[in-house]
C-alpha cells in the first residue's frame, strides 16, 4: 500500500481515537440507559478505528475497510433506533 494512503488512514484512526477519548468521560455521567447506548456507540468507533490501522497496516485491503465502516454506521444507525424508540414508549407512558 502506498505510504501516502496508509498515512491517511492512520490519520482517520487517530481521529476516532480523539473523538472517544473526548467523548469517554461524559460517559461516566450520563443515567446508566444513556451510558450504555452511548458505550456502544463509541465501541463501534473504537472497532472504526482498528479497522483503519489494519488497513494501514496492509493486514486489510480498502474494500474490507468499507466493508467494516459500512457495518459501523448500520450498528450506529441500529443504537440511534433503539434510542429513539426507548424514549418514545417514555413519553407514551406518561
Amino acid at each position: 500500500m502506498p505510504r501516502r494512503r496508509a498515512r491517511r488512514a492512520l490519520a482517520s484512526a487517530r481521529m476516532l481515537d480523539q473523538v472517544v477519548a473526548e467523548q469517554l468521560p461524559l460517559v461516566a455521567r450520563l443515567p446508566e440507559d444513556s451510558r450504555h447506548r452511548a458505550a456502544d456507540f463509541l465501541a463501534e468507533l473504537v472497532l472504526l478505528s482498528q479497522a483503519y490501522r489494519h488497513h494501514a497496516a496492509g493486514w486489510i485491503s480498502r474494500r474490507e475497510l468499507e466493508e467494516r465502516g459500512s457495518h459501523a454506521v448500520s450498528r450506529i444507525a441500529v443504537i440511534r433506533r433503539r434510542s429513539s424508540l426507548s424514549s418514545a414508549q417514555f413519553t407514551e407512558r406518561d
